[in-house]
């Protein structure tokens, strides 16, 4: 009779669930809408969440919506790496539409307490970001809602006279479109729910990322791709009083609005913004009684870190806030709360943006007021603080000082390059190399986020990483300076619109006995490759020399002649030139072989070959780490490889490469037999580089001899409370940090690198035992090894000097191990070259020193 029952109702919710909603079901009581707007359907072709929307269509209703309403301007703010547009709404009275570059104009103001603004008369600014995540789709859809109140509801039609609306109906566009038709090409007519079926379960990478498999609400801070970089500007261009993000979380889970753990916000944070987002928290819990929605909030997400789209606006006086919706993940499925519709997560949506619309027009001079006071407490802050600005630099390598210069103009902040050579603390800082930034800007606290080390917190969990130091990311000199020192150095203001690196030249003249190109550049590996592309003949020199005319060269240096080609002295020289051009780095001519040191025909100069390079996806590996390293290779050093899945890993398929590399992952799916096949490659005179998960699939099958170090860090006692479980087994993740570790510069391994100090970032609790021969550990941890971030004590005994790369023979070959994330979020440029050196010079390893 019970189970009669149960199934009599399921059929009833699955009905009610499955039943075809229309507008009615969305949109506030009280509202009359302007008939000459069109509705979605009208556009589309069917009712908001009826299907999925593609990015296409989204981009099609925006566009009806502005050419319909004289209160939206439509914009197209930059283009995904699919050349999807990404797009803008700016909703507001017409008289406000008007007058935006003036508005935007009054707001910089705010900034600076030397200017006066009227904050009476000042406009809210209200930013709402939808599905940065792309299978996080409630949100992209709820914008169709979004675009069509505001722009079409009458009775708002005077409040737009205080607010300016900005709507990014999909931060994400090529996740949303891979995921939108993912789940509509396995969408039944008659749904059931089941969360067994298809189209609840992605293929490989899932819609979550974008192009290159990067999660973008990691990338707020980073700005290492386009879509990042254009929604920034935007940022800045308008400082936003309230910054919506919207996201979706297990299907099994409520409503999440922030604020979010008190104790896990940065300290750089104000105790005020969390007061202000808790007041706008009482206008969502308001909205979310009225239609009995479920909802929490002040649990699990946290404001630490300032890559998020909820938390990057926390330190520059706006207000981030956070909404996580229980995911349908596609039309209908079964929860704990029971049948989850896709119509019903973009309804909690909409109603969380309509009450922050509601607490935005309501706390307008609040709001404005709040961002006022934040930047005159900047003012007082950085007359108080001794360190007066921050300087870094790279003496061989302009690139990462540039890319890192580059990072932080565009959030904002004034940078200037160093036009004299300066030493300070026994550090040389050359000019066009080093850049300074001072302290004194608005920008203060996003600075000292950017440069500051930190090993103690007031909590133990991180719903992301707890380090990020930026010059220990791209390894680079650095420190803070004082004004005594800052007021010594001849510097000049980058502008932004004009800044890029300078192109490479080659240095001497025509018919030289040979080219020399020093490793150190971060761009060098792409010069090496469009050299070896071109059939040159490619070597590097293991061992440091100099030329009669005293120019001296380090180990990895480049060497390069015609080779087996015809082209004649000046193509040649042709040739090098807009290698070195495009790839910003210098070539130098050598009159001579002989040369001090070694000469240009020593046993210590190895030819190359060619990298052919297969990248494993699919099937457990992880799609974060390989997209870091796609995007490393594909983007930068500008190199075809083969994104191989692992279901394809034969003898008949591999043999055609010469390096093959396995980002963390469970590769359980290969076998005995998959891993046998591997050995057997490597044993054959080429590079496996291999970490994490791929370590202990390699050692399990035993194709290495590698040993894991383990730790105790199991709880101890008889009893303890299960109240504190949950945080007690939380605080033992090592969720992301920074690490201090020696490096063997005599090593291939560690060829362009001029100070055996490097900084590395690990994200997990895999840890190496250095291996017997101690030429096999080219790059160990320190005794002391924790530089900045969060470690619980019971992993310390794990790293310490410990190995972050191991090299293992076999046969001919060699595996590379890492133990930590040489690629991290495309920003961690200090150690790419450690990376790339494994797949350029694995080769040239002696397989005796890796045993």
């Amino acid at each position: 009779m019970q189970r009669i029952l149960f199934l009599l109702i399921f059929t009833l919710m699955s009905s009610l669930a499955t039943a075809q909603v229309d507008l009615s079901y969305y949109l506030p009581e009280g509202y009359t809408y302007d008939p000459s707007i069109p509705t979605p359907k009208q556009v589309l072709g069917y009712e908001v969440g009826e299907w999925h929307v593609t990015h296409d269509q989204l981009v099609m209703y925006m566009k009806a919506v502005a050419e319909a309403s004289n209160r939206v301007i439509f914009e197209e703010t930059g283009r995904s790496y699919e050349k999807r547009p990404q797009t803008l709404l700016t909703i507001s009275s017409p008289a406000n539409l008007a007058r935006l570059d003036q508005i935007k104009a009054d707001r910089k103001k705010l900034r600076d307490p030397n200017q006066n603004v009227s904050i009476e008369s000042m406009p809210v600014v209200m930013f709402m970001g939808y599905s940065v995540h792309g299978n996080e789709a409630s949100g992209a859809n709820a914008s169709l809602l979004a675009a069509y109140h505001f722009a079409a509801a009458n009775e708002i039609e005077a409040e737009l006279e205080n607010v300016v609306l900005l709507l990014d109906p999909a931060i994400n566009p090529d996740g949303l479109n891979r995921f939108a038709s993912w789940v509509n090409s396995h969408k039944s007519y008659n749904l059931n729910g089941d969360p067994n079926g298809r189209e609840y379960n992605e293929a490989w990478p899932r819609g979550r990322t974008n192009h290159y498999w990067f999660d973008l609400n990691r990338d707020w801070l980073p700005v290492q791709h386009p879509e990042s970089r254009n929604r920034v500007k935007v940022f800045q261009s308008w400082l936003p009083n309230i910054h919506l993000d919207f996201h979706e979380m297990g299907t099994n889970s409520t409503f999440f609005f922030q604020p979010g753990v008190p104790s896990r916000t940065h300290p750089l944070t104000p105790d005020k913004n969390f007061e202000l987002t808790e007041k706008i928290g009482t206008y969502h819990a308001k909205a979310l009684d009225k239609i009995g929605s479920l909802y929490y909030n002040q649990e699990n997400y946290d404001d630490f870190y300032y890559g998020k789209g909820s938390t990057y606006p926390d330190v520059q006086g706006s207000i981030g806030i956070l909404f996580e919706q229980a995911s349908s993940r596609g039309h209908l499925q079964e929860s704990a709360n029971g049948m989850l519709s896709f119509p019903f997560t973009i309804r909690n949506q909409f109603t969380a943006n309509l009450s922050s619309y509601e607490a935005a027009k309501e706390m307008r001079e609040e709001l404005n007021q709040w961002m006022r006071d934040f930047y005159v407490g900047i003012a007082e802050e950085t007359a108080a603080d001794v360190n007066k600005a921050y300087i870094f630099g790279s003496e061989k390598d302009d690139a990462r000082s540039f890319h890192l210069a580059d990072l932080i103009l565009q959030h904002d902040i004034k940078v200037f390059s160093l036009e004299e050579d300066i030493t300070v603390n026994g550090r040389d800082f050359k000019k066009e190399n080093a850049y300074i930034v001072p302290a004194d800007q608005p920008q203060y606290r996003l600075i000292k986020a950017m440069f500051e080390t930190r090993t103690e917190f007031q909590d133990s969990l991180f719903y992301d990483i707890s380090a990020w130091t930026y010059p220990m990311a791209f390894d680079l000199d650095y420190m803070a300076l004082n004004s005594r020192i800052l007021n010594l150095a001849n510097v000049r203001e980058i502008n932004k619109n004009e800044f890029q690196l300078k192109p490479g030249q080659v240095i001497g003249g025509v018919g030289a006995y040979q080219y020399a190109m020093e490793w150190t550049d971060y761009y060098a590996p792409k010069a090496a490759y469009k050299l070896m592309k071109e059939g040159f003949r490619v070597r590097v020199a293991n061992a440091e020399f100099s030329t009669p005319e005293g120019k001296s060269f380090g180990r990895g240096t480049i060497l390069i002649d015609k080779g087996e080609t015809d082209l004649s002295d000046a193509a040649f020289f042709q040739k090098l030139q807009e290698i070195a051009s495009s790839s910003t780095v210098d070539i130098h001519a050598i009159s001579t072989g002989y040369t001090a040191g070694i000469n240009m025909g020593s046993t210590f100069i190895t030819p190359l070959e060619i990298p052919r390079v297969a990248l494993l996806v699919e099937n457990g590996v992880d799609g974060y780490e390989a997209g870091e390293i796609w995007h490393l290779l594909d983007q930068r050093i500008e190199m075809p490889i083969t994104l191989l899945p692992v279901d394809r890993v034969s003898s008949s398929v591999i043999d055609r490469y010469n390096v093959i590399l396995m980002p963390d992952g469970n590769y359980g799916s290969l076998g005995k037999s998959g891993a046998s096949t591997l050995r057997s490659w490597a044993a054959r005179g080429n590079t496996l580089v291999a970490k994490g998960g791929a370590l202990r699939f390699l050692a399990q099958n035993e194709v290495i001899d590698i040993k894991f170090r383990s730790v105790d860090n199991d709880e101890k006692g008889l009893q303890k409370p299960y109240a504190i479980y949950r945080d007690a087994t939380g605080a033992k993740v090592t969720g992301g940090a920074i690490f201090n570790a020696n490096l063997d510069l005599t090593h291939p391994l560690g060829y362009g690198y001029t100070d055996s100090a490097i900084h590395t970032f690990r994200n997990d609790n895999l840890f190496l035992e250095p291996a017997e021969n101690p030429y096999a550990n080219p790059l160990v941890y320190t005794s002391n090894p924790l530089a900045s971030g969060y470690l619980h004590p019971s992993n310390l005994p794990g790293l310490q000097n410990g190995s972050v790369i191991q090299v293992r023979g076999i046969g001919r070959g060699r595996v590379v191990a890492f133990a930590d994330n040489m690629n991290f979020r495309a920003f961690w440029f200090g150690t790419n070259k450690l990376y790339l050196n494994a797949i350029f010079f694995g080769q040239v390893i002696n397989g005796g020193t890796t045993r």
